[in-house]
């Protein structure tokens, strides 16, 4: 039986929220920020495309447990989109397929179609995306120039606001549920308007409980690296029960501590009556992510050990 291999790097654990510069695939801004901070294991928590900047929480070490839920998380962007012409991809990297004059549209054009897309709608993923059609991602099918059926997708805008309009272009601030593509609700905005439509600028705000004024630039990291060293890279992290801290907390003593280690539900005074939970056991170390089951009690469903 052969060795088992020895994983290279720093064993750290915590948060980042970089801010993706432009051009970079979130994989690539990943692999360049897990190379300065020489980390034995990293991931990121939803792709952003390379035409896109903002928010990209990466989790380290033990943080990786909890990538799940900030993938399901709500997102907040600012999207810039440019009226009249329809794209290949739904952005500005597409190829130009249609042109329509587009100087008729108003502000008020604008606001008028907005409430239907506000609230639970249903939405078609574009071909230029990563999910799957037999096994293969749509956009590898795309780029071979093949366009397949897809399912609808029903996904939820909670708030959709006009915050600038310079016509043919606008600018929103979109607040919405996991799986929706801004590309596509630009798209569909243009369609809706008679003029087609791309978007030009994309910028995410928030994931789940964080928010922009938490990000780290790419020459923020360099700079704490020069200042600091490793050290002061390691300053930037948040601790991993922060990719929770929209959900309620609950305080176990050491009887119930160790029983949810041990996968039991417990009985917590005061807990919610529903949802999703932080725990926390003795000494306020926090021990995992529960959920209140249909018996009142909070059950485990992600414990996390050694989180040093």
């Amino acid at each position: 039986m052969g060795k088992r291999r020895r994983r290279r790097g720093r064993n750290i654990t915590g948060i980042l929220l970089l801010d993706k510069p432009l051009g970079l695939t979130s994989n690539a801004a990943l692999q360049e920020v897990k190379h300065l901070y020489k980390a034995q294991k990293a991931g990121h928590t939803g792709s952003l495309d390379p035409l896109a900047t903002g928010m990209l929480p990466l989790c380290f070490g033990n943080a990786t447990k909890i990538s799940a839920f900030l993938l399901d998380a709500d997102k907040r962007y600012r999207v810039r989109v440019k009226l009249g012409e329809t794209t290949s991809t739904a952005d500005a990297e597409g190829e130009v397929i249609e042109s329509c004059p587009a100087d008729h549209i108003t502000e008020a054009d604008v606001l008028a179609v907005l409430p239907r897309f506000t609230g639970e709608i249903e939405q078609l993923p574009p071909m230029y995306s990563a999910v799957k059609h037999k096994g293969q991602r749509l956009y590898e099918l795309a780029r071979q120039g093949l366009e397949v059926e897809r399912e609808a997708r029903r996904i939820t805008i909670f708030d959709l606001r006009l915050t600038r309009f310079e016509g043919p272009e606008f600018d929103l601030d979109v607040h919405c549920s996991k799986g929706t593509y801004v590309r596509t609700l630009a798209e569909d905005i243009g369609k809706v308007l008679g003029v087609g439509a791309h978007v030009s600028r994309l910028r995410r705000t928030q994931v789940g409980p964080f928010r922009e004024d938490g990000m780290v630039t790419m020459e923020q990291l360099q700079q704490a690296l020069e200042d600091e060293g490793m050290q002061g890279l390691d300053n930037l992290l948040l601790p991993i029960e922060a990719g929770l801290a929209h959900w309620p907390a609950v305080h176990l003593g050491a009887d119930s501590s160790f029983y949810i280690k041990q996968g039991q539900a417990v009985q917590v005074p005061k807990a919610p009556t529903e949802g999703w939970v932080r725990i926390y056991g003795v000494d306020d170390e926090f021990i995992g992510a529960g959920e209140i089951d249909e018996d009142g009690l909070v059950a485990p469903r992600r414990m996390l050990a050694n989180l040093g």
